[in-house]
């Protein structure tokens, strides 16, 4: 374990020196991710001019979601990105992984280590001042717990979505391309969570409940650490 550990860090220098080789593509890749967050908050916001509230919920507390889920799935999809069953399925169709399977090195280590996109940093740090700048704008009545809880929530959903990267690429060992299935529940599901569960129709609420629980990664906490009341 101590040795792949090992193997995956010195991967992930490789990616990060072969990367900055390139500053200018590099500087250029980060801020074209962050300008398609701001874009893309912007156009809500802009949209939310024209109401004082949506189902409830206030701007700042839209981007309260937004802004933690931009956050958490930029870093799932910098760290995890080798685990993107499109991806995935292109090494299995050229025999790449073959050759991973072929190292004394576990296997998994070895994906997570082979691709690691930088660019996603722009997300990620857009993500983290949508965020803030909701916490700011919102009179939160923070305790210890709800302190510890924030970073738990942001973990959680990293290991949701890279799970289910991680089930999507398993399943391209038969399919070999990826399914469409896994990008709904995937990019898809982002946008879901990103804003809250009461705008939905029933049987797509019952979906991420029952199905798919993604109701629980952030609405739910979000609910009690906004000390909102559960419409259900």
């Amino acid at each position: 374990m101590r040795h792949d550990l090992a193997i995956y860090v010195r991967l992930l220098g490789v990616q990060l020196r072969s990367q900055m080789q390139y500053r200018t593509s590099f500087l250029m890749g980060i801020a074209a991710t962050a300008l398609v967050t701001i874009f893309e908050f912007g156009s809500l916001a802009l949209a939310m001019q024209q109401f004082a509230m949506i189902d409830g919920w206030s701007i700042a507390e839209i981007a309260f979601l937004y802004g933690q889920v931009e956050f958490a799935f930029g870093w799932m999809d910098l760290l995890f990105e080798g685990f993107d069953p499109g991806r995935f399925g292109r090494r299995i169709r050229l025999g790449l992984l073959d050759q991973l399977m072929l190292r004394p090195v576990g296997l998994t280590w070895q994906i997570l280590g082979s691709d690691l996109s930088l660019r996603r940093l722009g997300r990620i740090v857009i993500g983290a001042a949508i965020f803030i700048f909701a916490m700011q704008q919102l009179t939160i009545s923070w305790t210890l717990a709800k302190i510890l809880f924030v970073p738990l929530v942001i973990l959680g959903m990293i290991c949701y979505f890279g799970g289910l990267f991680i089930i999507g690429a398993t399943i391209t060992f038969w399919t070999v391309d990826s399914i469409e299935l896994m990008n709904v529940l995937t990019y898809g599901g982002t946008q879901a969570v990103s804003y809250p569960m009461t705008i939905y129709p029933n049987w797509l609420r019952r979906f991420f409940t029952y199905v798919v629980p993604a109701i629980f990664l952030n609405y739910y906490p979000a609910l009690w650490i906004l000390d909102k009341p559960d419409p259900f």
